[in-house]
């Protein structure tokens, strides 16, 4: 391998030395002794080096988008074996659901389904957002990984008007 990194031009000057001037990168003369041909095989290898740097750059971006989409697909399939080993569907005999990010028990007698509309119990911040009173969710899921205390859904929703 050479090293270019303190190269002179090295072309006869009119005295006959060798030129002095320091060259870099793709040039392999000094601007006055580089002729047109010089000047188009540098321009020719800048260009070429920089088009491999930016497709290297773009295919390592790319490995890397893909590596990071599989290791995220295989956490979320790990995360759902061991949420299915540690789901429980009933809780003192009644039914637990998931409502958003919430687990609450169902004590009615026939068991809700994933969309069913449900009236939750007002607490203090449903109370600020919608007013006193239950508010009005979709059952998102059925059993719960969840293993703190639970509130009781209040009913069944109305049907909702279309």
């Amino acid at each position: 391998m050479i090293d270019h990194s303190d190269r002179t031009c090295g072309r006869p000057t009119r005295s006959g030395s060798p030129c002095k001037i320091r060259v870099s990168g793709s040039d392999v003369a000094c601007g006055t002794h580089a002729t047109e041909q010089d000047k188009a095989v540098a321009e020719a290898h800048r260009r070429g080096w920089s088009e491999g740097y930016r497709s290297g750059s773009e295919s390592s971006a790319s490995l890397s988008k893909s590596r990071i989409e599989r290791l995220e697909q295989r956490v979320k399939d790990l995360e759902e074996q061991l949420n299915g080993a540690h789901r429980v569907y009933e809780v003192g005999g009644h039914q637990v659901v998931e409502v958003g990010r919430y687990t609450y028990r169902w004590r009615g007698s026939r068991p809700l389904a994933v969309g069913d509309r449900v009236l939750l119990p007002e607490n203090y911040v449903s109370r600020m957002k919608n007013g006193p009173g239950p508010t009005t969710a979709v059952v998102t899921k059925l059993g719960t990984t969840y293993r703190g205390p639970l509130s009781d859904i209040v009913g069944r929703a109305p049907a909702a008007e279309g």
